[in-house]
């Protein structure tokens, strides 16, 4: 339905785009560095133990979505780390193998393209700590499983170096540079994202290859543990990275309300501070937020994290908590005066130009 240049494009939805939005979304490879699948326990477990029973409307709802692939967003930290990443990343590869119709496992840049011209969802396996990597030869086996990306910490300290609320940030430990050192030989990419300041200043001293922020903001606009400084961004974009912006409400401003615009005035700080070059997609939401949750886990999410995260009662950012939110991000771009090419750089360019530089042509020719 065509109503002064706006679309209405969604059946389950009344609300319109204008048509250059809907174009930008169809030109762009768009990656979101960090989605968990689902935050709902009991939906997510169906996809776990019932992998070839993947409903279509699932995947429709995806297509719809304007995500073109995703990066997985688990979180295995802790003493069980190997053995649940390990039953994980199986979950996965098996879910990916018994729906080759919906899915496609990136491994290596080109994939990525393959994805959506296939008329698939691109899945690049990721995990936010690096706690399975008890040894060295670790890392070669969870590569050559299909894992791509990890982040050096959660949110505390573990071998590598610290996370983003420990009371004290001693950086990057000797065991961490030889984890990096392999997983810059093997092409699996650093994700700093949740690392304190010192230990994320280190990646990028320790890193010969691009180190990514799949998903942070910026502390220059809110004063909290998870954004990222002018400082570390800088380094980001010496070092040659890119920088997802998050959708969460305390990561994006400190009081209420939050808006779109808000989370644009983030995307516009970096592009002034280092260039469009290093923004990305980074949503750290599923297709509904995280406000959808069911209220005991909801709560018990909460309660998890340090009263320094600031979690408030409301997680999501009206207007984003939706499956095209993507949609609205592009809109807000070409508002607030970012061109086509720029955005469609941010949805995915600049991950696949970075990805570039860190994955190796040919994996298979890598002696473990």
């Amino acid at each position: 339905m065509h109503i002064k240049n706006q679309y209405q494009v969604f059946f389950d939805s009344d609300k319109e785009y204008p048509v250059e939005v809907i174009d930008l979304l169809q030109e762009s490879v768009v990656i979101d560095m960090l989605h968990p699948i689902e935050f709902v326990s009991c939906r997510a477990e169906q996809w776990i133990q019932n992998p070839e029973k993947v409903s279509l409307d699932v995947f429709e709802r995806y297509q719809e979505s304007g995500l073109k692939s995703i990066c997985t967003g688990h979180v295995t930290s802790g003493p069980e780390a190997y053995i649940t990443y390990l039953k994980l990343i199986a979950s996965w590869n098996s879910i990916i193998s018994s729906n080759d119709d919906k899915f496609l496992k990136i491994t290596k840049v080109d994939d990525f393209d393959r994805a959506r011209a296939d008329g698939k969802l691109g899945i690049l396996l990721s995990n936010q700590c690096s706690d399975h990597f008890r040894t060295i030869d670790d890392v070669s086996f969870f590569y050559n499983l299909g894992q791509r990306i990890s982040q050096l910490t959660y949110n505390e300290r573990n071998r590598i170096g610290d996370g983003s609320t420990e009371r004290t940030d001693s950086g990057i430990s000797d065991f961490g540079v030889d984890i990096i050192e392999k997983m810059d030989q093997l092409g699996m990419a650093v994700d700093v994202s949740h690392c304190g300041d010192r230990t994320t200043l280190d990646a990028f001293e320790f890193s010969n290859k691009p180190v990514l922020m799949t998903h942070a903001n910026c502390r220059a606009l809110n004063d909290h543990p998870r954004c990222k400084t002018d400082e570390a961004i800088k380094e980001m974009a010496k070092n040659g990275g890119v920088m997802g912006i998050t959708f969460l409400r305390m990561f994006v401003r400190g009081e209420d309300p939050v808006t779109l615009d808000h989370v644009i005035d983030h995307y516009e700080h970096i592009a002034k501070l280092v260039g469009v070059e290093h923004l990305g997609l980074g949503t750290d939401y599923d297709l509904y937020g995280y406000d959808q949750m069911l209220p005991d886990e909801l709560e018990a999410m909460k309660q998890s994290f340090k009263r320094s995260y600031a979690v408030r009662k409301k997680v999501d950012i009206e207007g984003l908590n939706h499956p095209k939110k993507i949609f609205d991000l592009a809109n807000g771009l070409l508002n607030r005066g970012f061109s086509k090419t720029e955005i469609i750089a941010i949805l995915g360019g600049n991950l696949k130009r970075v990805l570039k530089d860190v994955f190796i042509p040919d994996p298979s020719s890598l002696n473990n």
